[in-house]
């Protein structure tokens, strides 16, 4: 069976090639006031999204590859500069696809506090032992009995067997080339809120959450 990959044309901003990052529910664009429902039927309210992309790279229709400038990129749901990453300059190649991590790889998680966007005061690291939150969700849902009905879901460990980075090989849309889609929805869709409303370290739960959080990005 021959499989037809379709390459799209890069689009550049001020002689820069970028991408976005589109943060949405169900398509929806998040706002942080207004309250959604998940395919579980919970009523949901964010309150806090963050999440590393590390080592992205744009791989274009002539197989050549385009790495972005910074290794570890935080993006920040409150902070609209964060949701923009400048991989390289401004190219007509066509891309084939966008290749990244969600999270921060091991050998920066033992190297210490760093700077930049790995710096703790980011609130995005634990410590030594655990390393870094490679993805971060908080907000309240009227169902739990937790405090003021929040849940908190900080996933991460580099460590195995509680490894929580993931790989994300994303096809672009022909409409929207540099832009990768995020929706939350899909998260929350794999999840009874009732269940946990709270991880806070490595472990299982933290795996499968991790696994949960991939299916947020698609076109």
């Amino acid at each position: 069976m021959m499989v037809l990959f379709l390459g799209f044309q890069a689009q550049a901003q001020n002689d820069s090639l970028r991408v976005h990052f589109n943060l949405t529910f169900n398509r929806v664009p998040l706002t942080s006031e207004h309250w959604y429902v998940s395919a579980q039927r919970d009523s949901i309210q964010l309150q806090t999204l963050k999440f590393y992309v590390s080592d992205l790279e744009i791989e274009f229709t002539d197989h050549s590859k385009l790495k972005a400038l910074k290794q570890h990129h935080l993006v920040d749901w409150s902070e609209a500069e964060s949701l923009e990453l400048t991989v390289g300059k401004t190219t007509s190649k066509n891309i084939k696809q966008i290749t990244f991590n969600v999270g921060v790889d091991s050998l920066s998680s033992v190297s210490g506090a760093l700077g930049g966007d790995l710096d703790p005061t980011r609130g995005m690291y634990w410590a030594w032992q655990s390393g870094y939150i490679n993805f971060k969700i908080e907000g309240k849902c009227p169902k739990l009995t937790s405090r003021k009905n929040q849940f908190q879901y900080h996933i991460g460990g580099y460590l195995a067997p509680y490894n929580a980075l993931r790989k994300i090989v994303y096809k672009p849309s022909e409409q929207n080339p540099t832009q990768i889609n995020v929706d939350v929805a899909a998260f929350f869709n794999q999840l009874n809120l009732t269940d946990f409303s709270s991880v806070m370290m490595p472990g299982k739960r933290a795996m499968k959450l991790a696994n949960d959080a991939v299916l947020m990005f698609s076109p």
